[in-house]
């Protein structure tokens, strides 16, 4: 079995999942595991195939025409960026 461990997690909302926990007699972490469970995986077990497909195609359907970068891309405009920036203030100095 593999571990997970959250961060950051906003007070209240820890307050809550005990509560929930509480109210559905497991602990918390048991909660934890239920949660996941109800959000990623269907009555049937995993999700199939081709729900899979479907919502993968329902989501390019929905981001078609956008300016779709890459990672690459990204890092080099980032890198980038950032050299502006040190160049700017060698240059302000």
């Amino acid at each position: 079995m593999a571990t997970l461990t959250v961060r950051d997690l906003d007070p209240d909302l820890v307050r809550r999942l005990r509560i929930r926990a509480a109210e559905h007699g497991r602990s918390a972490e048991a909660e934890h595991r239920a949660i996941l469970r109800e959000a990623l995986v269907d009555e049937g077990g995993s999700l199939g195939r081709k729900e899979a497909a479907e919502r993968l195609a329902a989501f390019r359907a929905r981001t078609a025409g956008r300016d779709a970068m890459t990672v690459v891309n990204l890092i080099d405009e980032s890198r980038s960026q950032r050299l502006r920036e040190l160049l700017g203030r060698a240059s302000a100095t």
